[in-house]
């Protein structure tokens, strides 16, 4: 893995030491004078010199390989598990798949699942100006018809369940913190999908990880049916399955390499493999193929958040409402306002801050409150969720979470939920997705509104499902987990998270 240019260090440990600060050295010109440095609300840095003129500073970028380099968020055993995952290795089953069906060793073949990402495909949407059925389609005729994998699935499926679990997890936590009045349950609960958040929580903010929901992300979830459960419907252990999820984050392959997502057993994990929506490009452009020409091959439903079209009378798409990186505040916002406080709350009224919910905007755009209003009393907030993203506004919440921990300073609990991510504007920008075809690795807000737009077409065009109207997720709660509440449930469909230790470093032995 080929190292910054501008960056070289020795000794290399698995966390920055106040020595290594994570940066990667620009050049910056000599002048003779005195200059201070500005940042204003937005966030944006400004040079000012002797006589009060101000400049404004590029942003310096930082590669994944930069990020690797430093092993400061990222351990150096984690950093070759990502080097692991790529396109490659897929190819590389794909590869042995073949050669076991040339000499007959068919005990040796895996059947190869993809499952793919509703944000990975808004990514590819934008880009070449397609609707988010078409690109599934052509994804799904270019891995089975051309690469020949075996399934292609829809990870808005799994998403439901861990809408639904998130949202009873949440009213589980506030009944037991006020209703039962012992203030057993711990508010408030902080969502869990992504796992650059969970990585910067675990590393440095320990205290934190109580209040994180137990919830696999969708991925994950994916995993856990794909090995567990159509593993068995199919005769298959789960080392005999390799699973790829398409997804739009490099982080993504970190989560797949936790070791409580792996069986040891089957020496296997549950997702064996992460490419990002880069990474398909990439293929497309190894295999001479162009995604706005190649055929479309329709879904066959399998594992996949559809209804059926009433032109066509096929398998379409259908979306979920909310945010782009899953919808988690939307839905159990709604989840918890009936079954907590038995009051009603529309779709519209989240989108449109109508009926008895009300926004308040934050300092920036990746911060909101949503309340939801008592009718009886429109001074009285029920409930308290929030919009978080970026490192920002997460540095900002771990404060506001760390005063409600200490009983020195007694602070009230300013929020019950928070929608999490690490992104600005969320998963939706993801490190892995697409880049314009403006030459340059900047991704404007335009850029990240076209993504977006494409993201939310889906429900638009083919209609959305609420997760607890999937009557598929109904039936696997039955039929493989036994029952909503049972044990088995809480294996497939839960986690947990460890603070993980730092190690001291000696500055003398770090070098640049």
């Amino acid at each position: 893995m080929s190292l910054s240019g501008g960056l070289k260090l020795t000794d290399l440990n698995d966390f920055i030491t106040p020595s290594q600060a994570c940066i990667k050295p620009i050049n910056v010109p000599k002048t003779d004078s005195t200059t201070e440095i500005k940042i204003d609300d937005t966030g944006d840095y400004y040079e000012i010199n002797a006589y009060g003129e101000e400049t404004k500073l590029e942003t310096a970028t930082i590669t994944l390989n930069d990020c690797l380099a430093c092993s400061g968020c990222i351990t150096s055993a984690e950093s070759m598990l990502v080097s692991l995952q790529s396109h490659k290795e897929l190819y590389n089953v794909i590869g042995d798949n073949r050669i076991a069906i040339e000499t007959g060793q068919l005990q040796r073949l895996r059947t190869i699942v993809v499952s793919i990402s509703p944000q990975s495909r808004a990514s590819m949407a934008a880009k070449f100006n397609l609707s988010i059925q078409q690109v599934y389609d052509r994804l799904n005729w270019f891995f089975k018809e051309r690469l020949g994998i075996n399934y292609v699935v829809d990870t808005s499926f799994s998403r439901d369940f861990s809408l639904i679990e998130s949202a009873k997890e949440f009213v589980q936590r506030y009944i037991e913190y006020y209703k039962n009045n012992n203030k057993q349950g711990v508010l408030p609960m902080i969502s869990s999908s992504c796992p650059g958040w969970i990585c910067y929580a675990e590393k440095t903010h320990d205290f934190i990880l109580p209040y994180i929901d137990t919830t696999k992300s969708p991925q994950q979830v994916m995993g856990s049916i794909i090995k567990y459960y159509i593993g068995g419907k199919l005769g298959l252990l789960p080392n005999q399955i390799y699973h790829v999820a398409v997804m739009p984050c490099y982080d993504k392959k970190l989560e797949a390499s936790r070791p409580c997502f792996t069986n040891e057993t089957y020496k296997t994990r549950d997702v064996d493999c992460v490419i990002t929506t880069g990474e398909i490009e990439k293929m497309f452009e190894e295999q001479s193929l162009d995604i706005q020409t190649i055929p479309e091959l329709p879904s066959d439903g399998f594992l996949t958040k559809y209804g059926i079209s009433n032109e066509t009378n096929k398998p379409i798409l259908l979306g979920t409402l909310g945010s782009s990186s899953g919808g988690y505040l939307h839905f159990i916002m709604k989840y918890a306002a009936y079954h907590l406080f038995n009051i009603v709350v529309t779709d519209e009224n989240i989108i449109n801050a109508t009926g008895p919910i009300r926004f308040k905007q934050g300092r920036n755009n990746d911060y909101r409150e949503v309340h939801l209003i008592n009718p009886e009393n429109e001074n009285e907030v029920l409930l308290c969720f929030v919009y978080a993203y970026g490192f920002r506004n997460i540095q900002n919440l771990v404060r506001k979470v760390k005063a409600v921990n200490n009983p020195r300073l007694k602070k009230p609990l300013p929020f019950h939920y928070v929608e999490v991510m690490a992104c600005p504007s969320g998963c939706i920008n993801g490190g892995g997705q697409l880049k314009s075809d403006n030459g340059s690795n900047y991704v404007s807000k335009e850029w990240i509104e076209q993504a977006e737009n494409a993201y939310q077409s889906i429900s638009l065009v083919n209609g959305f499902q609420d997760p607890t109207d999937n009557s598929a997720i109904n039936e696997l709660y039955k039929e493989w987990l036994e029952s909503p509440e049972s044990a088995k449930a809480r294996e497939m469909l839960h986690t947990e998270y460890k603070a993980i230790q730092k190690s001291e470093v000696n500055a003398l032995m770090v070098s640049w």
